[in-house]
């Protein structure tokens, strides 16, 4: 297990950009593959990116393909979600997980942070 805290979120316009940030605590950081889930009001989470242990394999939801970047950093036991273009349909609480396999699929995580409002205007 790992605790994981999101920072980042925030109110912005739609085309603008913003940078999430899950900081972990804990040894084994490094070897987990890492993800990022959004839920709306009302509406199911959603897997957004993902990510795995050493950084050079990321998968995307179709949604924020070419929008988003995913990153980590193992020295620093962060990782980053890099959203630029922002629509208002990216409205939601973003959270960021760890995972003992890299999945889109929720179950599939162990641990998760408390989540970041990020707000698009239109």
């Amino acid at each position: 297990q790992v605790q994981l805290v999101e920072s980042g979120g925030g109110l912005v316009q739609a085309g603008g950009s913003l940078r999430l940030s899950c900081a972990a605590s804990g040894r084994t950081f490094s070897s987990y593959p890492m993800g990022w889930f959004r839920q709306a009001p009302g509406k199911e989470r959603e897997f957004v990116a993902a990510i795995n242990w050493s950084g050079d394999v990321t998968w995307y939801a179709d949604s924020v393909k070419g929008r988003f970047t995913i990153s980590r950093d193992n020295a620093k036991n962060t990782v980053y979600l890099q959203m630029n273009s922002l629509k208002p349909e990216d409205t939601a609480v973003y959270y960021c997980a760890a995972a003992g396999l890299m999945s889109r699929l929720a179950s599939m995580y162990h641990s998760w942070g408390q989540g970041t409002q990020v707000t698009v205007s239109s």
